[in-house]
């Protein structure tokens, strides 16, 4: 039987000799017998390091993978930000935020500082002496852990 420490271990040891990648998660479900892990990088994530890192994870734990499942992965386009890499590797484009309150606010990632990070939003506003709203940008400070999910937005334009 494996335990999530463990792997953890040795897919550190594989994303430290990759160089830019890096753990999104592992997921590890023991009535389905599966082992997901998830990696990201900032210039996307290829077939086949994947491929090679479930052949590392072979390697390394052999019989210790029992009977589970392995499947390796990229965090996936369009899926929740887990960790704060991936918050970094997105300052500059538009991302999708749900509040703690359900609220969707859509603009741009401009700044990730720890746990916090800023988005620019545009918001109608009259201006002193106008009767007409103008769009305007208006920064936003959040706390990773106070919202219930950011995702980067696919721009088709």
């Amino acid at each position: 039987m494996i335990i999530k420490d463990t792997l953890r271990t040795v897919v550190e040891e594989w994303l430290r000799e990759k160089g830019d990648y890096f753990l999104v998660d592992i997921q590890m479900d023991g009535g389905d017998e599966r082992i997901v892990i998830e990696i990201d990088n900032a210039d996307g994530v290829w077939i086949e390091d994947c491929a090679e890192l479930s052949r590392y994870l072979q390697e390394k734990l052999g019989d210790d993978l029992g009977d589970y499942e392995l499947e390796v992965g990229s965090a996936g386009l369009g899926q929740p930000f887990k960790v704060e890499q991936q918050y970094m590797n997105h300052v500059g484009d538009q991302v999708e935020v749900l509040t703690a309150e359900g609220q969707k606010l859509v603009g741009t990632l401009k700044s990730v500082d720890g746990r916090r990070f800023t988005v620019t939003t545009q918001e109608k506003r009259v201006p002193e002496g106008r009767k007409r709203p103008v769009k305007v940008d208006v920064d936003r400070d959040f706390s990773m852990d106070e919202v219930k999910s950011v995702k980067y937005v696919l721009n088709f334009k």
